[in-house]
């Protein structure tokens, strides 16, 4: 009797794998890089790795229908006259109209007004709907200077100077020309359907010590009314944070690499910078260091997703954190109501990163007439403030738990971590045990 070989199983490189694959092919073919909107892709240390400690015989917990948790905070208490109260610590971040659609943008606006919280300008200027619909609203100044004057800084209730962003600290970013329409050319005077990018750097300074003349200079164009924020990406936090307090910010917005982008090249987004969960603890830690921690106020962004999240972003010291991503898709981005159309575009619903194109099926990422007139910014902004609420009742329902009567006595005590990775990263111990990878334990 014979006995043929069984079949060998192909197996596929776990270096050179399908998506690989496929950008070699792409790359191959086209002779570009490629080119997409939000953020790392990339598995990497993130809150997920981190679990909270809640109270039960040493420690006493609140009763959550009886005992007060409080969520506001105050940003820009340092030097301006009129710093920002907020009722929630979950601020909208900057998102470009151009990037973003006039429908969207308001209904960004709605939101965050009827959640007591802030929004953003992003580059390209202030639009009058967004103006008008946000109660507090934060005025980006970016290196581009793209719609900037000092009529809009002064109608501003905070400015945020952006010195980096977390998907391409070091980078600049890019409008493609189909989504600069007559509006978004005149806001931002530049020619319609032409492709636009947006400097890496500030024209006007090289370094911390000009940083300290231009926040000068905002805060005389402003009467010294404003909070002043200065954004860094998530590269070095420690010395990043250490000169932007030195050169006299209110405020430090610290973004990490699940932060994301209208567009930038995809090999920046999955290669340069630092995860939030290893950026947090360094940028408190320069804080407390100068004698700032809590008077300098620190604003975490990048991959934030629900009251778990924030929980823990202010257990590791920060005073607020802002999101954008998930505030668009709470909006209705990547909706799967649009798969049919998601699919015509060679993607699926929950995977469509092409912002830049300028053909987004919610309607939300795009300046086309028809697709923009799908946004209700009315039930949009509802929806927005639905979902602010359900996280900041999550972030009190765990403060409580640890036993906290506001969400800025979480502590890194409150926590433990379940990799090696983030309990080196978060600076708390690993579950089950009292090390902190890092450090002398004694």
């Amino acid at each position: 009797m014979t006995y043929q070989n069984p079949p060998t199983i192909p197996r596929k490189s776990a270096t050179f794998d399908d998506y690989t694959l496929s950008e070699i092919r792409r790359a191959a073919a086209t002779g570009i890089y490629d080119i997409r909107g939000s953020g790392a892709k990339r598995k990497v240390p993130h809150f997920d790795d981190l679990l909270f400690l809640g109270a039960s015989i040493s420690r006493y917990p609140l009763e959550g229908y009886r005992e007060k948790c409080d969520t506001t905070v105050v940003l820009g208490s340092r030097y301006a006259k009129k710093p920002i109260t907020l009722k929630i610590p979950i601020t909208i971040a900057g998102m470009s109209f151009g990037s973003l659609s006039a429908p969207a943008k308001e209904a960004l606006g709605r939101g965050a007004t009827l959640s007591g919280t802030s929004t953003t300008t992003g580059d390209g200027g202030m639009t009058e709907e967004e103006r008008g619909h946000s109660e507090t609203l934060v005025y980006q100044y970016l290196p581009s200077r793209y719609g900037m004057n000092p009529r809009d800084l002064r109608r501003a209730d905070a400015i945020e100077i952006v010195v980096g962003q977390g998907a391409k600290p070091g980078g600049g970013g890019m409008l493609l020309g189909q989504k600069i329409s007559d509006r978004v050319a005149e806001m931002r005077t530049l020619p319609k359907g032409i492709d636009q990018r947006s400097a890496c750097r500030h024209p006007d300074w090289t370094g911390p010590d000009d940083l300290e003349i231009k926040i000068l200079e905002i805060r005389e164009i402003t009467d010294w009314e404003k909070p002043i924020y200065v954004k860094i990406g998530g590269a070095r936090p420690y010395y990043d944070t250490a000169l932007a307090v030195k050169a006299g910010a209110d405020v430090v917005v610290l973004d990490g690499m699940q932060g994301g982008t209208a567009a930038t090249q995809e090999v920046f987004i999955e290669n340069v910078g630092q995860p939030t969960l290893a950026c947090i603890r360094p940028a408190v830690q320069a804080l407390q260091d100068l004698g700032m921690h809590r008077k300098v106020q620190l604003i975490v962004s990048g991959g934030i997703r629900n009251g778990a999240d924030v929980a823990k972003a202010l257990a590791l010291g920060a005073d607020a954190v802002s999101i954008g991503t998930a505030a668009l898709v709470a909006l209705g981005d990547n909706d799967p109501r649009w798969e049919d159309e998601y699919q015509k575009l060679g993607t699926t619903a929950g995977a469509y990163d092409d912002w830049h194109e300028g053909k987004d099926p919610a309607g939300i990422t795009t300046q086309d007439p028809v697709l923009m007139s799908r946004v209700d910014p009315i039930a949009a902004g509802r929806r927005l403030a639905n979902y602010l609420k359900v996280m900041t009742l999550e972030a009190q329902t765990i403060a409580r738990a640890c036993g906290k009567n506001h969400l800025h006595n979480l502590e890194p005590e409150d926590l433990c971590a379940l990799t090696l990775e983030a309990a080196a990263m978060a600076g708390v111990p690993l579950a089950g045990t009292n090390w902190i990878p890092g450090k002398n334990n004694s």
